[in-house]
C-alpha cells in the first residue's frame, strides 16, 4: 500500500509488569460522573451520562519515578486538573448489558481529563462545542494500564490527587453515579465500542486550577500512581 506521506505510529500504552503495550482507539469521557462534582459545577441529581472525546494522541504517559512533563496548554490561563479512573476495553461490541461489562474490559489506569476551563466556558456560554477546552494536546495523562486481573476491587477502591502535597481531590470510585458497567451500557448504545478504547470514567469532586512548576501525584487503590509535573 502506498501512502502520500509515512502514518503516524499508533499511540500505545504499556502495560504493567510486561513488555506489551495498549494500542489505542479512541478515548471516550464521561462528564459529571460524581454527584458531589456535579454540584460544584452547578447541577445535581443522576442526569443521564453524557460523554466526550479527546484524540487518542493527546495521551501523556506519567509512569516511573520521575514525574512525565506536562506542558502547560496555549490560549489559556485556567488549567483544571480532573483525577479519573480509566477503562481500557479489549473486546469491542454494540448494546452491551452493565452485567456483561466486565467480560470486555482489559485493565485499568489512572488518568488526568486537563481541561482549559476558562476556553470550556467561553464555548458553553455561545452555545458551541467545547472541544478546545477538552481535546487539546497532552490533555489526557495516563498510568500503565494494570490487567484487570491484578487490579483488585476497583469498584470500591478510593481514588485521589494531591497538588504539590496537598490533598485536592479525594473519593472512593463507589461514588461513581453511574458504575464502570453502566458507562459501558450507555456509551455501546451510541457507539460501537472496539479493541482499545478507552474510557474516562470521571472524576469527583475538588477540580481547580495548576501552574506552571506545580507537582500533581494521583491514584486509585491497587494501580500504579500518576505523577507529573507541568511546565
Amino acid at each position: 500500500m502506498s501512502y502520500v506521506f509515512p502514518p503516524l505510529p499508533t499511540t500505545s500504552i504499556p502495560v504493567l509488569g510486561t513488555e506489551a503495550r495498549f494500542p489505542v482507539h479512541r478515548i471516550y469521557c464521561v462528564g459529571r460522573n460524581y454527584e458531589e462534582h456535579a454540584k460544584e459545577m452547578g447541577f445535581t441529581g443522576r442526569e443521564p451520562p453524557f460523554f466526550f472525546m479527546k484524540p487518542a494522541d493527546a495521551l501523556v504517559l506519567a509512569a516511573g519515578d520521575a514525574p512525565a512533563l506536562l506542558p502547560y496548554p496555549s490560549l489559556t490561563h485556567d488549567l483544571h486538573h480532573e483525577i479519573e479512573l480509566v477503562v481500557a476495553i479489549s473486546k469491542g461490541g454494540r448494546n452491551i448489558a452493565a452485567a456483561d461489562a466486565a467480560s470486555h474490559i482489559f485493565g485499568y489506569a489512572v488518568g488526568l481529563d486537563m481541561t482549559r476551563r476558562d476556553l470550556q466556558g467561553e464555548m458553553k456560554k455561545q452555545g458551541r462545542p467545547w472541544c478546545i477546552g477538552k481535546g487539546f494536546d497532552a490533555s489526557a495523562p495516563i498510568t500503565p494500564i494494570t490487567p484487570a486481573a491484578q487490579a483488585g476491587d476497583v469498584q470500591q477502591a478510593g481514588i485521589w490527587l494531591q497538588v504539590n502535597g496537598a490533598d485536592r481531590q479525594r473519593s472512593n470510585v463507589a461514588q461513581l453515579i453511574w458504575n464502570v458497567g453502566e458507562v459501558i451500557e450507555h456509551l455501546s448504545k451510541a457507539w460501537e465500542l472496539a479493541p482499545g478504547d478507552l474510557i474516562y470514567t470521571g472524576t469527583p469532586a475538588g477540580v481547580g486550577a495548576v501552574q506552571r512548576g506545580d507537582l500533581l501525584e494521583g491514584g486509585v487503590d491497587g494501580l500504579a500512581p500518576l505523577r507529573l509535573r507541568v511546565a
